[in-house]
C-alpha cells in the first residue's frame, strides 16, 4: 500500500468495465479514456476542489475571527506523496458513488432519486466511523455537509460526462483539508491558522455549517 495503493481502484475499474460491457457500453460512457477533453478535467477538478475548500476555510476564519498565515517552510515532498496516497481513496469512492451504479440508478429512476439515494449512502460511510460517531457536533456537520459534497461531485460527473472531473475535485478537496491549510505550522501546508476558535453554542455552529455549505452549493450551481 505504501508504494502502490491502487489495487482497489484497479479492481473497481475492471468491475465497472464488466458491468458496462453487460449493458453493451464501454468506459467511454463515464468518460474514462485518454481523450484530452476528458483528461483535462482531472487537473481542473483538483484546482476547483482545493480552491473551493480554501474559500470556505477563509469564510470560516472571517466568521470566527481566526487569522490566516503563510507557512515559512513547506515540505513539497510530503505534499506530493499525500496527493499520490489520497488519489486511490477518492477514486474508489467515485467509482462506488458516482460511477456505474449512480448512472444505472438514474436510468431506471431519475436524477433526483439517484442523488437522494447516493448522498445518503455517501454520508453514512463517513458518519458511521468510530471517531465521528462519538462527537455529536461532527455527526451534525457530516450529516449536512457530506450530501452537499455528493451533489458537488455528482453534478461535476453529470455535466462533464467524465468521472475524471469528480475524482479531481474530490482529490483537490481532500488534499486541501490536510495540506493546503492546517491548524499548525508544521511544514505540511501552505497556510496555517492561529487563534483557532471553537463553538460555544449550537446556533453559532449551525450558522457556520450553513455558511460553509453555501460555498460548495454556489460552486455546484456554477458547474
Amino acid at each position: 500500500k505504501q508504494y502502490f495503493p491502487f489495487a482497489s481502484t484497479i479492481c473497481l475499474l475492471l468491475a465497472t468495465w464488466v458491468l458496462l460491457k453487460s449493458d453493451k457500453k464501454s468506459l467511454n460512457d463515464i468518460g474514462l479514456n485518454f481523450k484530452m477533453k476528458n483528461i483535462v478535467f482531472l487537473p481542473l477538478g483538483i484546482l476547483i476542489g482545493a480552491g473551493v475548500f480554501l474559500l470556505a476555510k477563509y469564510l470560516r476564519a472571517i466568521y470566527l475571527g481566526e487569522t490566516f498565515n503563510v507557512s515559512e517552510v513547506v515540505n513539497y515532498k510530503n505534499m506530493a506523496y499525500a496527493m499520490y496516497i489520497i488519489l486511490p481513496t477518492v477514486a474508489v469512492e467515485e467509482f462506488l458513488f458516482r460511477g456505474y451504479l449512480f448512472k444505472k440508478t438514474i436510468e431506471i429512476s431519475s436524477v433526483v432519486k439517484a442523488n437522494i439515494i447516493f448522498s445518503i449512502l455517501f454520508m453514512l460511510i463517513h458518519v458511521l466511523d468510530r471517531d465521528i460517531i462519538k462527537q455529536p457536533g461532527m455527526i451534525v456537520f457530516f450529516v449536512i455537509t457530506i450530501p452537499v459534497g455528493h451533489l458537488f461531485f455528482a453534478t461535476a460527473m453529470l455535466k462533464s460526462k467524465s468521472l475524471f472531473f469528480p475524482i479531481g475535485i474530490h482529490l483537490g478537496n481532500n488534499w486541501a483539508t490536510r495540506h493546503l491549510i492546517t491548524e499548525k505550522d508544521n511544514g505540511d501546508s501552505f497556510f496555517f491558522i492561529t487563534n483557532e476558535a471553537t463553538f460555544e453554542t449550537w446556533p453559532s455552529f449551525i450558522l457556520f455549517i450553513i455558511l460553509w455549505n453555501s460555498i460548495f452549493l454556489i460552486a455546484t450551481y456554477i458547474i
